[in-house]
């Protein structure tokens, strides 16, 4: 029996960013709701020890996906480095500057912590602002020519790409919003379901105004949401989204503290399952095929050995730690 393995290569980079969308996404958005918060109150110190135990196993499954498409996708990887390399290094910076403000925040003096907050909030609208922006660049296509990227340094500033950058924003503060609700008591989660309330409205406008705009970037997108059997998607995607916003919203309006949590990521789960069918087959838009760019079939032999190892191992550790430190978070407890 033969196996299509850049197609599995390519359900497993997808599973990896998935992954770290749902997983690293909350704790960006508790990262950008930082500066919502009054520092006098102590909710800041509760809204990052929430996170501290987790946030870094959460970025494993980003490292998985980008080392995965240099090694299984090198082609894909030579043309969407060039063409998004000041927001993805914007990306880099923007996670650097939260991993330095867990450590030093909590070293700092009380008059200086202001700055590391600063830093963890600026930090996380920035990664989270370059992610969408790349998304966007992607939906809109890169141009390839000889199997270079033939465009320009700025190809991926336009206001499509904006517009998802700022999505993403809104729909991680939701994320992060749901996470508050599900770990914190009292008044932090009083504060954290009114933010889910508010970011849960923005991020299903937003999502229906990025839904219109695509099928005008490219007539592959109209074609593949709106003719032929793909039509069936453009019912049933809406159907459980408005489920999903439905959970969500009575979920807040009833005090319930997990299912909010859980109807925000179907929402982005959704969300994705679209991106998939737009952009099937193509690894990048509008012209890369996954076949076209993956790696010589024994280097995908090769890597999926150790793959088949390593994907269940982060997997079980991810789900232990997150078991470990299930529940409320303890006020009085700290990051060290």
């Amino acid at each position: 029996m033969e196996f299509d393995l850049p197609l599995i290569w390519a359900a497993i980079i997808a599973f990896a960013i998935l992954a770290y969308v749902s997983l690293d996404g909350f704790d960006l958005g508790v990262g950008i709701l930082f500066p919502l918060v009054a520092e006098e109150t102590g909710h800041r110190d509760v809204m990052m020890n929430s996170v501290a135990p987790i946030w870094d196993g959460n970025e494993t499954w980003l490292v998985l996906g980008g080392g995965g498409l240099l090694a299984v996708f090198p082609l894909a990887y030579a043309v969407v480095l060039p063409a998004l390399y000041i927001p993805i290094i914007a990306m880099l910076l923007g996670l650097i500057f939260r991993g330095v403000a867990f450590e030093f925040r909590w070293r700092a003096s009380e008059k200086n912590r202001i700055w590391w907050d600063r830093s963890f909030a600026f930090g996380s609208i920035v990664a989270t602002l370059a992610q969408g922006i790349c998304l966007g660049a992607l939906i809109q296509g890169i141009e390839v020519v000889d199997r270079s990227y033939a465009g320009g340094r700025l190809d991926w500033l336009t206001p499509f790409s904006l517009l998802t950058g700022v999505s993403l924003v809104v729909g991680y503060t939701l994320l992060g919003a749901t996470w508050l609700v599900m770990k914190t008591e009292g008044e932090l989660q009083n504060t954290a379901r009114k933010f889910a309330m508010v970011s849960g409205i923005g991020t299903l406008a937003l999502i229906g105004i990025v839904s219109i705009a695509t099928p005008f970037l490219d007539a592959q997108y109209h074609h593949r949401w709106f003719e032929g059997a793909n039509l069936v998607f453009s019912i049933i995607v809406p159907f459980l989204l408005a489920i999903c916003a439905s959970v969500l919203f009575l979920g807040l309006k009833r005090h319930h503290d997990i299912r909010p949590f859980f109807a925000a990521h179907g929402i982005f789960l959704l969300c994705y399952i679209g991106i998939g069918i737009s952009f099937y087959p193509r690894m990048v838009p509008p012209d890369l095929t996954i076949w076209a760019a993956a790696a010589p079939e024994k280097s995908l032999h090769f890597l999926i050995v150790g793959t088949i190892f390593l994907v269940p191992i982060i997997l079980a550790y991810t789900i232990y730690s997150y078991w470990v430190f299930r529940g409320k978070v303890d006020k009085e407890g700290g990051y060290h």
